[in-house]
């Protein structure tokens, strides 16, 4: 096997191979999937000279421990946690050059859900529907990192990693405020619903994954009964289960649902909801249709 591989060490809680994903085949049944904190994400691989789609290792909480076969460059960014190389401390967040058998470990986040690990090259393999993203729904793309599994890399590009002291990222939320557009669905909640879910504080349930952020709160209650025919779903629609708490749709979405779709959240409030720890603060802010 070529010395261009990356053998796992310690894989984690979960960690999965993430890029842009794979938007355009909803039609198909397949979910978007991709980097759940895309900023981080396109950020690990400037800083190893990668182009910002390039496929890179999603962590969640604990994260992960990996030795490389041949002298790499990596960085980590994302949560923000310890980083060590043959368990010395390096740079969070600023290219780090790791020896051919050194034992790089992105440590527990110390603030946050998910880490990103940039190898200059990228995570190799081969694509699936144009992406390497792992889904955890459908199933496409590579299963979860295990200890002993050996990934392959790309091969390196001509750019340099980027030369910084330090790259400045956001923090973890410490409330998580998500802009929404009410609709297709907010007709099927009553004017008291509405208001409860713009006006009271709910809370990320510890039932978040990247199918969907699940909240903790009062229940909303609808105006009609029965049930819809399944509809399209998109990334960032707050749907609304019998139990009547939102929950807030990821990158591994389904690409259809039965329950009603109260608003759709801005794209660019998503990567913050991909950093919120369980328990954190959620308020949901309506805004006008553009």
């Amino acid at each position: 096997m070529t010395d261009r591989a990356l053998a796992v060490v310690r894989a984690g809680a979960l960690t999965t191979v993430q890029d842009r994903g794979r938007p355009g085949y909803a039609h198909l049944g397949v979910p978007r999937s991709g980097a759940l904190d895309a900023p981080a994400a396109a950020l690990a691989n400037r800083l190893v000279g990668n182009p910002a789609g390039a496929a890179v290792l999603e962590t969640t909480l604990n994260g992960c421990a990996v030795r490389p076969r041949s002298a790499v460059t990596m960085a980590v960014t994302g949560a923000p946690c310890p980083v060590a190389v043959d368990g010395r401390p390096v740079a969070w967040g600023a290219p780090v050059r790791v020896p051919a058998g050194a034992v790089l470990e992105a440590g527990a986040a110390v603030g946050g859900v998910r880490s990103y690990l940039a190898v200059h090259g990228g995570i190799g393999g081969e694509p699936v529907l144009g992406s390497r993203s792992s889904d955890l729904l459908s199933g496409l793309g590579p299963v979860p990192l295990t200890d002993g599994a050996v990934l392959p890399l790309g091969q390196p590009g001509p750019g340099p990693h980027a030369r910084v002291d330090v790259a400045p990222q956001p923090g973890p939320p410490v409330e998580l405020v998500l802009r929404i557009t009410l609709g297709p669905r907010d007709d099927w909640f009553t004017p008291d619903a509405l208001r409860t879910l713009t006006t009271r504080a709910y809370r990320v349930s510890a039932a978040s994954n990247r199918i969907g952020l699940r909240t903790e709160g009062p229940a909303l209650e609808r105006a009609r009964a029965g049930e819809l025919a399944s509809e399209g779903m998109v990334l960032g629609a707050v749907q609304v289960p019998p139990d009547g708490r939102p929950v807030v749709f990821l990158a591994d979405h389904p690409t259809t649902g039965g329950y009603p779709v109260i608003g759709v959240v801005r794209p660019a409030d998503l990567p913050s909801a991909a950093q919120a720890l369980p328990g954190t603060p959620v308020r949901f802010v309506a805004v006008r249709r553009r």
